[in-house]
């Protein structure tokens, strides 16, 4: 049995295979990153490839067949495998992948262990070493110190033994390179000293500076300070303000508020670890206050401030004075960056991700109305070495030249040394250096080894590592024999590229005899074999001898002509019309030994089936023939249409031109070249008539006023296809329109041009006269003019008013009134003289600043009626129901100031009418029923008549008297008798109180259930007979009726009948029955004659 592991290897394989392939397909691969690819995936992410370069100083690249688009086949993808598989087991020198980091250790951590990375790749792999301030680490030495891989561990560190700068070394067989130096510091805080501090007394007014004297730490600190007790803080503001710098808690001018005790709290910005100072009081002195004063600054940034490029740089700037002195900021010689910031009430300028032209001398100045002082600075801005050009790896034949150069950029500018193999390189003999430029002459293999360019400033050095290979190998041929596949008739080059160092010396023999060059027959530099215009005749067997001082080898090429491939596609132009469909046709004529395979191209670009399938399909109709299908087909498939035929012999390449008619494009720009008052004259040029020829356009124009666009008039009229300008005509004056230009051939309308820019119609008289114009209404002696506002489309310019004119009819003048608001619609004008509802002539006419335009039709208005005069008579009130009064009246005579409505006033008798309601006719109705009103009760009711001018006088009031409220006391003792679809029904009568209405019969509510329908009987005895018109579930109610209205209603009576059932049944509805009557209703139910069951 095989092992079961045995077929999950397999596919592993075959999907490493796959993966590769298709890596190697897609793009050439550089040789240095095959050569450190690894089979674990951390490589891949951390791994650091070095680019390697040939002797002649390019990159290595590997050249893949020119039809790379089809897969390998099995033959190359073996061949790649060997390669892959000889170049990932080639030994190289160490490449680092992880070098260390400046590290900070808290010193009162529990581990007190500390681990310097170090990681680098090589083959065979690298060991390592570390330097301590330049001293090698003896880890046998020193039990501290231990090594896991590249990492160096630290126990037990302490800052006096371990404090200092690291560096790593890597080395095997081929070379030894060094790290970056790493710094490692301890982060510590002491304890301030516990001696107690003196106080400190000053006079009101006065400044005071309190000391923090903070204790040995390591790295920054923060400082704040205590007022009082914790954690009651000094909170800083342009009076106070505490150092960064110094630690310091400055008070320009002390306030009685201040005396207290101070207390300097530090924080350690690495471990957090916080102690405090002990307590400084501060008093005042009682021999009087502080005068006025000028500024003294107490703290600022210095004279020189170094910063690294993209950091964060605050400059302190603080005084004392009194009054308290302002601080302002400024660059002399330039501005303040933009990106600056004031913080602390402008004590600190702050300066983020700072850059070289913020370099320069930075004033802070202190003023109060005693004077002021200023202090200067100068900031320089400093960077780190970066590097703008690299060395990179590099194999070489011996006796040749190595010439590499390194170049750096940095502030100040970086000086440069070498290193080969971890120790310093310096110009003898053969080797030549000057700054970043290595030259070695005559590179022999003892200059093999790894290189190191350092380059580096006060501020920092930086490592570029290289590895030289001095190659030393007799010729070797990769693949052996080749086959090559010419065209007739066309020039065939036979390569010959051995592997061997130093460079071989090359021959070519055919057969037995060496081949001499000639016309047709060349051997060129790179030891190619040219023959020009190959025939049959130079088939066979090539051999090209390589060989130098180690050895020789031979590999052969085998040539086969064949005849050339020709391509046919068709057809070569062809016309569609959009929306339509069309094949191309590709045919191929070649050796039939031959494989041959296609490719369509569009414009040159390869076509890509998968992504444009809803247009464009491969369709393979023969071994040597494939058509492409064009679908429903747009303006953008126009253009040139590519066959590519492809065999191992050559490549022919045919095209055809594909024609699409359609809707014209847009035209060109829409230029306005002359406005009017009514019309533009425009003009564009043509665009594209996508070949069917432009027969109109079409000119649209938008306005604030309009739906969108919409087609103008033009002239003339209509715009045919070989104008390009034309005239749009009836525009309204004093409107901003934009234009654009649509055109259409045979085949459709095209899309619109872009639009013009804006431009406004000149001014004209107006010509649109208001509508609707219409009147009355209004108070006494008014006449009121109303009418529809002109669109400000048709205002056709600025200062657009009204005339409003009017004469009483039957006289001769017309009184004309400018209303200046062209948004008005109305217009009143008072005359006492004239009598209501006089009949007057009106029009209303428009104007603007260019002149008076038309007038509206005269219409007749009268002037208002006024309110109205008279009362309305005949007032009657009667009451209908406890809560109800109707009241009636007849209207006032007819003449001016008819009523529209009438308004009645009621309230109780020993009320004031002003405490009472009021209610309103919905239309000129002359009753109304009041309700909601309270029982035997007594009201006085007045009328009176209003319209839209205002109210006439009252009617003398009327009394009405409500009747008493109804019986509260619903119907009892509910009984019931079925016979079929009759029920009997009785109750016990309601008797009224003194204070409710007397009853004078009962309603009785039958109503079936689901149906919203009532039946009502009305009966003077409480008793009555009810007849079930169908089968169902009936609910029966009982109400008292009296003068005051309805009473309460009785229980619910639930009847329940079948059709064609008889039943009887008897039910105590409320109270129960007394015995003796629930026994006769039973002997009742007993004598009744019943049908049968």
């Amino acid at each position: 049995m095989g092992s079961p592991w045995k077929p999950f290897l397999l596919l592993s394989v075959i999907s490493s295979l796959s993966d590769f392939a298709r890596a190697v397909a897609a793009r050439p691969i550089s040789y240095a990153a095959v050569l450190r690819m690894k089979a674990d995936s951390s490589s891949v992410l951390h791994s650091r490839s070095r680019p390697r370069q040939h002797h002649s100083g390019g990159l290595v690249t590997t050249d893949w067949p020119a039809f790379s688009g089809h897969p390998l086949s099995a033959l190359s993808l073996l061949s790649s495998q060997e390669d892959y598989r000889s170049e990932e087991s080639e030994e190289f020198g160490p490449v680092f992948i992880h070098e260390p980091d400046d590290v900070i250790s808290p010193l009162d951590s529990d581990e007190k262990k500390v681990v310097m990375h170090c990681e680098a790749r090589g083959n065979p792999p690298p060991t390592y070493s570390w330097y301590i301030n330049g001293t090698e680490v003896d880890a046998e030495a020193d039990y501290r110190y231990s090594f896991i891989d590249g990492n160096l561990i630290i126990n037990n560190a302490s800052e006096i033994t371990d404090y200092g700068k690291y560096q790593c070394k890597a080395e095997n067989s081929f070379g030894t390179v060094l790290g970056r130096e790493a710094l490692l510091q301890f982060a510590y805080l002491g304890a301030f000293s516990g001696k107690t501090r003196g106080g400190v007394s000053v006079r009101e007014g006065q400044g005071v500076v309190l000391m923090c004297s903070p204790p040995p730490h390591s790295p920054e600190i923060i400082y704040s300070w205590v007022f009082n007790e914790f954690p009651s803080f000094v909170a800083e503001d342009s009076r106070r303000f505490i150092s960064q710098d110094t630690g310091n808690l400055y008070i320009s001018k002390v306030q009685p508020s201040d005396v207290g005790s101070y207390i300097c709290l530090v924080k350690n910005t690495v471990t957090n670890a916080r102690v405090l100072s002990p307590p400084t009081p501060l008093t005042l002195k009682t021999d009087g206050v502080m005068g006025e004063y000028e500024p003294k600054i107490e703290v600022h940034f210095p004279t020189s401030v170094l910063a690294a490029k993209g950091v964060t740089v605050r400059l302190e700037c603080f005084a004392l004075g009194n009054p308290v002195p302002t601080i302002t900021w400024r660059k002399i010689n330039g501005n303040i960056p933009k990106k600056a910031r004031l913080r602390k009430s402008q004590a600190v300028l702050e300066m983020p991700n700072i850059q070289l032209e913020d370099s320069g001398t930075y004033e802070c100045k202190a003023e109060n109305p005693r004077g002021g002082t200023a202090f200067k600075g100068h900031l320089q801005v400093y960077t780190l070495p970066q590097w703008v050009r690299m060395i990179n790896d590099t194999q070489m034949d011996s006796g040749e030249k190595l010439q590499w150069e390194c170049k750096a950029m940095g502030r100040p500018r970086p000086t440069y040394h070498w290193l080969r193999n971890g120790l310093p390189l310096t110009s003898q003999g053969r080797v030549e250096i000057v700054n970043g430029e290595l030259t070695i002459h005559k590179v022999q293999q003892t200059d093999s080894g790894m290189y190191q360019c350092v380059a580096g400033n006060k501020y920092g050095t930086i490592y570029n590592n290289a590895e030289l290979k001095i190659l030393a190998s007799a010729p070797v041929f990769v693949h052996n024999p080749i086959r090559v596949i010419a065209t007739l008739g066309k020039d065939v080059s036979l390569e010959c590229k051995p592997r061997a160092s130093p460079k071989p010396r090359v021959t070519w023999k055919s057969g037995d005899r060496r081949i001499q060059q000639s016309r047709r027959i060349m051997l060129l530099r790179n030891n190619t074999l040219r023959i020009v215009n190959s025939s049959r005749a130079d088939e066979g067997s090539y051999v090209c001898r390589a060989e130098n001082q180690l050895g020789s080898a031979e590999m052969t090429a085998i040539l086969w002509v064949k005849e050339a491939m020709r391509v046919e596609l068709s057809p070569s132009r062809v016309e569609v019309t959009v929306g339509e469909s069309v094949v191309l046709s590709c045919k191929a004529t070649h050796d039939t030994t031959l494989d041959v395979a296609f490719q369509w191209f569009f414009n040159q670009k390869p076509i890509n089936f998968q992504q444009d399938g809803g247009h464009f399909e491969y369709i393979q109709t023969q071994s040597s023939t494939v058509d492409l299908m064009i679908r429903s087909i747009l303006l953008k498939h126009a253009g040139k249409y590519g066959c590519r035929a492809q065999t191992s012999a050559d490549t022919v390449f045919a095209e055809a031109e594909l024609l699409v008619r359609g809707p014209p494009g847009p035209p060109g720009v829409v230029i306005v070249e002359e406005i009017t008052d009514t019309t533009a004259t425009l003009s564009w040029t043509r665009g594209l008539d996508n070949h069917s020829p432009i027969s109109t356009y079409n000119l649209q124009a938008r306005s604030p006023f309009s739906l969108g666009w919409q087609t103008v008039k033009t002239d003339p009229d209509p715009v045919t296809g070989d104008m390009e300008s034309a005239m749009a005509v009836e525009l309204n004056p004093w409107v901003e329109y934009e234009f654009r230009v649509v055109a259409s051939n045979a085949i459709g309308t095209g899309d619109p041009s872009a639009p013009s820019r804006g431009v406004r119609t000149k001014e004209a008289v107006p010509s649109v006269a208001p509508a609707n114009v219409s009147g009355g209404n209004g108070r006494r002696h008014e006449l009121v003019i109303s009418w529809e506002p002109v669109s400000e489309e048709f205002q056709n310019g600025e200062g657009f008013g009204y005339i409003v004119a009017f004469r009483a009819n039957g006289t001769r003048g017309w009184k004309e009134k400018m209303v200046t608001s062209a948004d008005s619609t109305t217009y009143k004008y008072r005359d006492e003289t004239f009598p209501p509802l006089t009949p007057f002539e009106v029009k209303v006419g428009v104007y603007n600043n260019k002149g008076d335009g038309p007038f509206s039709k005269v219409v007749i208005i009268h002037s208002a009626e006024g309110e109205p005069r008279d009362a309305p008579s005949d007032v009657k009130a009667y009451s209908i129901s406890s809560s109800e009064i109707r009241v009636t009246w007849k209207p006032p005579n007819p003449g001016p100031g008819r009523p529209r409505g009438y308004e009645v006033s009621y309230w109780k008798d020993m009320e004031q009418e002003e405490s009472g309601k009021k209610q309103r006719t919905v239309k000129n109705e002359t009753s109304m029923v009041l309700t909601g009103l309270e029982g035997n009760s007594l009201y006085l009711i007045s009328v009176k008549g209003f319209n839209s001018i205002g109210q006439g006088p009252a009617t003398a009031a009327v009394t009405a008297n409500t009747r008493k409220a109804p019986p509260a006391q619903p119907p009892t003792n509910l009984m019931w008798i079925q016979e079929g679809n009759n029920v009997s029904l009785n109750w016990d009568p309601v008797k009224a109180t003194d204070n409710e209405s007397d009853v004078i019969g009962y309603m009785v509510l039958l109503k079936q259930e689901g149906r919203g329908h009532n039946q009502v009987t009305r009966t003077i005895n409480p008793s009555t007979m009810l007849s079930l018109p169908e089968g169902g579930t009936y609910i029966i109610e009982v109400r008292a009726l009296s003068e005051g209205g309805e009473g309460a209603l009785s229980s619910q009576v639930r009847v329940v009948t079948s059709s064609g059932v008889r039943a009887k049944s008897n039910q105590c509805s409320v109270h129960c029955l007394p015995q003796s009557l629930t026994w006769t209703a039973l002997l009742l139910v007993l004598l009744v004659p019943s049908a049968s069951w």
